[in-house]
C-alpha cells in the first residue's frame, strides 16, 4: 500500500496510470484543472510544494501537458512542463525527498534520423513543444545531483479509446465506426506513408511502473518500437468495418508531415522486464468498436 499524486489525472495516461495504482493498492490523489479531480496549479511553487509537504507521497507523476507541437502553445506547455518540473522537483528535494518521480518525455525531442531512436540520442530542440521536454529532463538530471530519484519516461505515440479526435488514431477510427452506422462523410488526410508506434496506452503505463519499481535505469523509452504506416491504420479499421477506406478518403494537398518516421529502440525498457500486450489490430479493434 502506497501513495501517488498524478498531475494530468484528467488525460489518456492519467486515467490508465490511476487504474493500474490503485490495483496495485495506491491511495491516488489525482490532480487536473478539469474533471471533477483537485485542482492544484502546477505552474505554482507555493501551491505544489504545499501539496507535496502535506502528502509526502510514495511516487509523483507529472504527466500533465498540452500534448501538441503547435507555436501558440508555447507559453503555455513551457508552464506546465519546465516550471511545473522544477516545482515538483523542488518540493521533494525541500520536504518529502523519499518520493520517487516520473516525468514524460517524448520521442518529437531527439534528432529523427529516420532510424529507431534511443536514449542516448542527442536532443533536437524542433518546436516549443520539444524545449520543454529537453529542459524538464535536464532538471531531472540535475536534481538526481542533489539526491531525487527523478525518472525520465519518453513516450512516442500510444492510443486507446479515451483519445479525442484532434489524433489522427482517433479521427479515423472514430470516422470508420461513423462510417459502419451510416455516415457517408470524407476523411481528408496529408501522408498516409508516414510511419510510427501505434501502442496501447493501458501498456505503456504499465512500463512507467516497471521504470520506477527499479533502481538501475532513471531514463528509458516506454515504447513498442513497431512501426506502421496510417496507411496500415486505415486498413486495419476498415477492414474491421467490412468496407474499402479509398472510398471514404482524400489526400490533403500541399500538406508536409514533421517527420517520415518516429519509432524507438525499446530495448532498455524491455530489459527491465516489460513488453506492450495489446497488438496493432487489437488496438484498432479497441479503438473503432
Amino acid at each position: 500500500m502506497g501513495t501517488a499524486i498524478i498531475f494530468g489525472a484528467n488525460g489518456q495516461d492519467g486515467f490508465y496510470l490511476t487504474e493500474l495504482l490503485q490495483q496495485e493498492g495506491c491511495k491516488v490523489t489525482g490532480i487536473s484543472r478539469n474533471g471533477g479531480f483537485l485542482q492544484v496549479d502546477i505552474t505554482s511553487y507555493p501551491a505544489v510544494s504545499k501539496l507535496i509537504e502535506e502528502q509526502k507521497p510514495d511516487f509523483i507523476f507529472h504527466l500533465a501537458a498540452n500534448s501538441t507541437t503547435r507555436h501558440d502553445a508555447l507559453f503555455e506547455n513551457h508552464a506546465t512542463i519546465s516550471t511545473g518540473t522544477f516545482n515538483i522537483l523542488e518540493a521533494v528535494k525541500n520536504y518529502s525527498p523519499q518520493t520517487k518521480v516520473f516525468i514524460s518525455g517524448s520521442g518529437l525531442q531527439f534528432v529523427n534520423a529516420d532510424k529507431p531512436i534511443k536514449e542516448t540520442d542527442a536532443f533536437e530542440a524542433r518546436d516549443p513543444y520539444s524545449v520543454s521536454r529537453i529542459h524538464s529532463v535536464y532538471a531531472a538530471r540535475y536534481y538526481r545531483r542533489l539526491g531525487v530519484k527523478a525518472y525520465i519516461g519518453y513516450f512516442f505515440n500510444h492510443d486507446s479509446p479515451r483519445r479525442t479526435e484532434r489524433h489522427m488514431t482517433m479521427k479515423i477510427a472514430a470516422a470508420a465506426k461513423r462510417i459502419h452506422e451510416g455516415s457517408n462523410e470524407v476523411l481528408e488526410i496529408g501522408d498516409m506513408s508516414v510511419i510510427k508506434e501505434w501502442t496501447f496506452a493501458g501498456d505503456v503505463v504499465k512500463g512507467i511502473w516497471t521504470l520506477v519499481n527499479q533502481d538501475k535505469v532513471t531514463e528509458a523509452n516506454i515504447s513498442s518500437g513497431m512501426g506502421y504506416s496510417i496507411k496500415q491504420w486505415l486498413d486495419a479499421c476498415f477492414h474491421i468495418i467490412g468496407k474499402d477506406w479509398k472510398q471514404y478518403v482524400v489526400t490533403k494537398n500541399n500538406f508536409s508531415p514533421e517527420y517520415k518516421q518516429l519509432v524507438s529502440d525499446p530495448s532498455l525498457i524491455f530489459s527491465l522486464g516489460w513488453k506492450p500486450l495489446v497488438t496493432f489490430e487489437q488496438l484498432a479493434e479497441m479503438m473503432v468498436k
